[in-house]
């Protein structure tokens, strides 16, 4: 399997938190969902990989390639959508367009024409007079206009309405459909992850706890309610968590096939991607 990013042990301390030797590998043509509620470290992994931060690492490559040796030609080949744009709001999408075809050595002007008509973004308003979604519809226009094989998002999707979000997934869809282009998308709309993603990578208190397919999770992971006499009649090998309710039991179990080979009529759930981090935060193990 070839990967478009592989990080060994990166590592980042603050006085009051630390990101703690995460190891992770994105394979390439994939989606990458990142999840981890509030104050979980997500986007200083982020900004460790992009080398906004200074961090200790063991490994840190793109496309089989060391970041600290090649970095600036690395960088040409990643886009990075943040939560909000940093261009100034003065600006317009023609001087933006105009801007960036001289720092990019790929920079595709007509590219970038099609997909502001595409979105519909005027050329010559400024930024200030767009809305949030318009502003990030510009986001994706100038990643794809680069030749961009890696895209990162950083919340990009929190605060816009379903209609524009389901444009965004969309063309994070489009944008992956070769096998060539690689997605990493960190967000806390977790049922857009359900939609799009291959694989989940959970990070808890600066900490990675798992990265799994999305398809293992589909087929393997459920959710049983039941009683306590359910819990104690389950193998404790079966159990990743359980949250006890006032009159019932919720049980996340690692092997939903097997256990229905047993239990012919138990009622198993397939759980979303909010649900499973619920049991990993929430759940006694």
């Amino acid at each position: 399997m070839e990967y478009a990013i592989e990080v060994e042990n990166i590592s980042k301390e603050y006085r009051d938190f630390k990101l703690k030797d995460i190891s992770l590998k994105v394979p390439s043509g994939s989606i990458i969902g990142l999840i981890g509620e509030n104050g979980a470290r997500k986007s200083t992994f982020i900004n460790a990989i992009l080398g906004v931060i200074d961090s200790h690492y063991d490994k840190l490559q793109y496309f089989e390639k060391d970041f600290k040796d090649n970095e600036k030609e690395i960088k040409e080949q990643i886009a990075v959508i943040f939560d909000t744009t940093h261009y100034n709001l003065e600006f317009t999408p023609k001087f933006i367009g105009l801007l960036l075809s001289k720092m990019y050595k790929q920079w595709d002007m007509d590219k970038y024409y099609q997909y502001l008509d595409k979105f519909d973004l005027p050329l010559k308003k400024k930024l200030k007079s767009f809305s949030r979604g318009m502003k990030m519809k510009l986001e994706f226009a100038i990643a794809f206009s680069h030749n961009a094989k890696i895209l990162i998002l950083d919340e990009a999707t929190s605060g816009l309405d379903p209609i524009v979000r389901d444009d965004i997934l969309g063309l994070i869809r489009e944008f992956t459909e070769d096998e060539e282009h690689t997605v990493l998308i960190s967000s806390h709309i977790t049922s857009d992850l359900d939609k799009i993603a291959d694989y989940i990578a959970y990070i808890h208190q600066g900490k990675l706890q798992f990265l799994k397919s999305y398809e293992e999770i589909n087929e393997n992971y459920g959710i049983i309610n039941g009683g306590e006499s359910l819990l104690k009649s389950l193998n404790t090998e079966d159990i990743i968590a359980y949250i006890k309710q006032p009159y019932s039991c919720s049980i996340l179990i690692n092997n939903r096939q097997d256990i229905l080979n047993i239990f012919t009529d138990l009622d198993i759930k397939r759980p979303t991607v909010e649900e499973l981090m619920l049991f990993y935060v929430k759940g006694v193990k």
